[in-house]
């Protein structure tokens, strides 16, 4: 018999605590003998609180397919599950295989590590060159096939040879090859072949087979992340070719001399950085470079630097200084040490001394209006070939402020004739008479990022240098410039940057709307801003959430939906925020069997489950004759589909009683509704179907704690409106709205700037910045609908 009721509620709940999505946990509840060995396994695994949905699947596949014969040995299997030692799909079939085999017998750990691939890792670089071996192999088939090609016979070939390898990692890398051997697809890629050839192509036995193997792939929430990333002392391999114009190739790559110095230096441990810009607030895509940077560091053992990357003078700000720093700890990341590239002009100015020696950099006079020009038409700059001993000469004059701003630079002698117009003699250094906020008016002139990041990069040791995919042109002029200096390399990983819909995410765009106050600043919670989101009421931990749900992909061309973020929001909000009673609109509702005067205290829930032998976890709310409910749940006229109050029809009161309302009270007008006469039943017989969230006047002739409330919405009316000519006319007059004086339950008088709520049936709720003695201001977080769920997640 199915299991029903308050008993399949529960179950319901354990499933979705281990991440199961809720079409899935339903039709599971219906299979009395999988929901059996689901529950078993789960309080097995001693995860009846939750985990994360890669666990849970595995989980999953445990109750539904592990051998009877082996049950003993189930606990043991659980805890290399649960531990991350066994962690796909693959190592689970060959898991279960073993133990099969193994049936009651002795359970020989070493023997089963090594049946399921426990410990084994497969490398990016490993992979990468399998991927490309079997491109080689399959090329004729795949440029005739284009992309009908059965790549159920590639990903089967990659698993023959790498049967422990991430099969997110492999997909990624096999579409990418894909795309750089055919292009983009066609319509005649997506036409359907005739029966005659779909019957000769029939050998669908291994793609098949594939699919057995692994019967779902894991999404992006699932994966580990930083296991792509090789470890510091496999940092030895070629990092990139720079192709030459005149045919030559330069490969990158730290000797063995080179990588064991540094290797002592860091005594072999993972060393990484963020570094933003100190020219503006930082954004929810700089949320995603902290996770990556940060989180890298912390998932290896490792030490990560905030380093600002302060190399133009006239941007960067003291306060962008202190707001990065202060907000980098609010996301809950630690430095390993706070750097600044100011810290490092000394070396970087020797070491530019050191490139014109070895013939390798020039002093220019050209204006930027004819670098332009001469980059667009590959041509040399005219002061290119100079002699070094002049470059010398002025570059020490530039030092000393001896040359006019604009009238010379120091640029880098690369390829102006390459493919790669990153490689088109760079400047590597500027005059400014510009004070610097860290260095102060010790310099005149400063480095560019293409010439600074690379070489601070390698003076701190740096092991993984992560960057967005917009700089992987700069491969190529990174590497160079270390490689002619005969520095340490870092390894160099660009990752897609993080664009969020209704929203603009560029600083300039930031700026713009900021400075002519189309927004209330930087912290406007309007806006994707971190500092605008913690004003909004959005935790870090909501943020961080989100981004390790979206992955290190190199996927440059996803927009991630805004109610994306929002669910992640309301997930942690949900066990966070306890529950108040406000209403926004109040419509006052005179209780007329009530005496006046009388004022009943009813205990209401901070939280949907509190126990009732838990004081903390109820408040007090006053009830009395006059309660006021939210205008938009009274009509005049009454229909089947409408639960809220109306003539002669009755609500439940959340936490009180029932009512039934007896009389309406219009204006002159005869439409609008100015009070409402009702009766309140209090044996509580009868039964309503509408719920209504409610405040009561607490004393007789008092009002109810008056608080403003700013209702935020999303701020462009369009999806990406940075593509838009004339975005500025995009931003929806909608996206702040104020209601002054809404009602709310005394006990929400205490609350402090930053307390966060849920108001019942409205969203949640933070106490603004802006809140006084006499007022208290809430901005919305987000309200309760919740999207994206329903859509996966």
């Amino acid at each position: 018999m199915v299991v029903k009721g308050e008993e399949s509620d529960k179950i319901l709940e354990l499933f979705l605590k281990i991440g199961l999505d809720e079409r899935t946990a339903r039709n599971t509840i219906a299979n009395n003998k999988v929901t059996a060995n689901l529950t078993a396994v789960v309080h097995e695994a001693a995860l009846a609180n939750g985990c994360d949905r890669a666990i849970g699947n595995l989980l999953y596949t445990v109750a539904t397919k592990y051998p009877a014969n082996a049950l003993v040995h189930r606990p043991k299997l659980l805890e290399y599950v649960v531990s991350s030692k066994i962690k796909t799909p693959a190592q689970l079939e060959a898991a279960f295989s073993f133990l099969s085999n193994v049936a009651s017998e002795e359970f020989k750990r070493n023997e089963f590590e090594e049946a399921c691939g426990v410990g084994v890792e497969v490398s990016l670089e490993e992979l990468t060159q399998t991927v490309n071996e079997i491109f080689e192999e399959y090329k004729a088939v795949i440029l005739e096939r284009r992309y009908r090609t059965n790549v159920g016979e590639l990903f089967g070939s990659i698993r023959k040879k790498h049967p422990w390898a991430d099969p997110k990692m492999a997909k990624q890398l096999v579409d990418a090859k894909m795309y750089e051997l055919l292009g983009e697809r066609t319509a005649a890629d997506d036409e359907k072949p005739s029966k005659k050839k779909e019957k000769k192509e029939k050998p669908a036995k291994v793609e098949k087979a594939v699919v057995d193997e692994t019967p779902a792939q894991p999404s992006e929430e699932e994966l580990n992340p930083f296991s792509i990333f090789p470890a510091p002392e496999d940092n030895i391999k070629v990092h990139t070719e720079v192709f030459f114009s005149n045919g030559s190739v330069l490969r990158c790559y730290n000797t063995r001399e080179r990588l064991d110095n540094h290797l002592k230096v860091t005594a072999g441990r993972v060393f990484t950085r963020f570094p933003p810009e100190p020219n503006g607030y930082l954004h929810i895509g700089h949320a995603k470079a902290m996770f990556v940077d940060f989180g890298l560091a912390k998932e290896r053992g490792g030490c990560c630097y905030l380093r600002y990357d302060d190399t133009n003078p006239e941007a960067e700000k003291k306060e962008y200084i202190n707001h990065i720093e202060e907000i980098v700890q609010w996301m809950g990341w630690e430095p390993f040490k706070i750097t600044y590239t100011s810290d490092y002009f000394q070396e970087l100015y020797e070491l530019a001394v050191e490139l014109i020696r070895r013939g390798h950099a020039y002093v220019d006079h050209q204006t930027p209006e004819e670098i332009k020009e001469y980059r667009e038409k590959k041509m040399n700059s005219p002061w290119r070939d100079r002699p070094i001993a002049e470059s010398l000469k002025l570059f020490d004059d530039m030092k000393r402020g001896l040359i006019e701003e604009g009238k010379a630079t120091l640029r880098m002698k690369q390829d102006m004739q390459s493919d790669n117009f990153n490689m088109y003699d760079l400047i590597a250094y500027r005059i400014k008479f510009t004070p610097h906020p860290h260095a102060g008016d010790q310099w005149c002139i400063y480095p560019s990022y293409d010439y600074a990041h690379c070489i601070v990069d390698s003076l701190e040791n740096i092991t993984h240098s992560l960057c967005t995919l917009e700089f992987e042109t700069r491969r190529a002029s990174y590497y160079w410039l270390l490689h002619v200096l005969d520095l340490y390399q870092p390894y160099v990983w660009e990752y897609s940057r993080l664009n969020v819909t209704n929203t603009v995410m560029s600083k300039r765009k930031l700026n713009y709307i900021v400075t002519n106050k189309y927004v209330d600043g930087w912290d406007d919670p309007r806006l994707m801003t971190l500092a605008g989101l913690r004003r909004r009421g959005v935790t870090s931990t909501a943020i961080n959430s989100f981004v390790r749900g979206i992955g290190i992909t190199r996927s440059d061309c996803s927009m991630i939906r805004l109610d994306r973020l929002e669910y992640h929001i309301r997930e942690e909000l949900n066990k966070t925020a306890p529950r108040v009673l406000v209403v926004l609109h109040p419509l006052k509702v005179v209780i007329t069997n009530l005496e006046s005067g009388s004022v009943l205290d009813l205990d209401a829930k901070k939280w949907p489950d509190a126990r009732t032998d838990d004081t903390s976890a109820f408040y007090k709310v006053p009830f009395s004759n006059v309660v006021y409910i939210e205008r938009s749940d009274f009509r005049m006229k009454d229909s089947k589909d409408y639960y809220g109050l109306a003539p002669g029809k009755s609500a439940l009161l959340r936490y009180a009683f029932p009512i039934k309302c007896t009389d309406v009270i219009l204006a002159d007008d005869k439409e609008t509704v100015l009070e409402i006469r009702a009766e309140y039943d209090p044996s509580k017989k009868s039964k309503p179907k509408g719920v209504l969230h409610w405040v009561a006047e607490p004393s007789p002739g008092s009002d109810p704690l008056k608080i403003e409330v700013r209702l935020f919405d999303k701020l462009f009316n369009s999806e990406n409106p940075a593509e838009l000519d004339n975005w500025l006319t995009d931003l929806s007059p909608n996206s702040k709205v104020v209601v002054p004086n809404a009602y709310a339950v005394p006990s929400l008088g205490k609350a402090a700037v930053g307390d966060t709520f849920q108001f019942e049936r409205l969203g949640y709720f933070t106490v603004d910045k802006n809140s006084t003695a006499e007022k208290l201001v809430f901005n919305r977080t987000v309200t309760l609908k919740d999207t994206y769920s329903k859509g996966g997640k």
